[in-house]
């Protein structure tokens, strides 16, 4: 006689989808692209309103490629490479931000991505072989395999200044600028830190 398997058995657990994706950026697109390619069902949360990462959060003045424009576009797509031109050999993050959107259209992505949803935590089940991932509503989603697409450097760090907490004046930070322009005629304006972002 044949031993029964338990319902939470790899064979039998029901998964909400093959493949979770955390991030919408050039990383989370692509991996979507070529997941549906496979013949996989997949979904991808996002944090933030639209697609893009880092060229949707980082939208500070004189944000822009410190690499040529090219070396940014996907090549996975012939038609995409040649209906594409970059008006600038180092693009601004507006035109990036434009291309990302040009490819979620092109390509139907949005359809499998859910916006405003922020992953709190994913725990690996060894009982059933899956992935558990737990929004910021509460709301729990399954997969037999996760993503990571959020990239290194998509938390921000603020500076640990003494009094910080006490500044009565206006402060952003270049990964989560404000949509709206933000005024600074006759201000006393620093800025903390000299990389690529501090000098642009």
């Amino acid at each position: 006689m044949a031993a029964s398997r338990p319902d939470n058995s790899p064979e039998t657990a029901a998964l909400d989808y093959d493949v979770i994706i955390i991030g919408a950026g050039l990383s989370g697109m692509y991996q979507l692209y070529r997941l549906r390619e496979l013949g996989l069902s997949a979904r991808v949360f996002e944090a933030g309103t639209g697609v893009g990462g880092t060229w949707y959060w980082n939208r500070y003045p004189g944000a822009r490629f410190d690499s040529e424009s090219y070396s940014y576009g996907y090549s996975f797509s012939k038609e995409l490479l040649e209906e594409w031109e970059w008006s600038e050999h180092f693009a601004g993050q507006a035109e990036t931000l434009r291309y990302c959107n040009h490819v979620a259209d092109k390509f139907d992505l949005r359809r499998d991505i859910q916006f405003e949803s922020r992953v709190t935590s994913a725990i690996y089940q060894d009982a059933t072989r899956s992935w558990r991932i737990t929004l910021e509503s509460g709301a729990q989603q399954s997969c037999r395999f996760l993503i990571t697409a959020i990239g290194p450097l998509s938390t921000p760090t603020l500076p640990r200044i003494e009094g910080r907490d006490d500044f009565r004046g206006q402060s952003f930070h270049t990964a989560r600028w404000p949509k709206q322009k933000v005024d600074f005629t006759g201000k006393r304006v620093a800025v903390i830190g000299t990389g690529a972002t501090g000098i642009q």
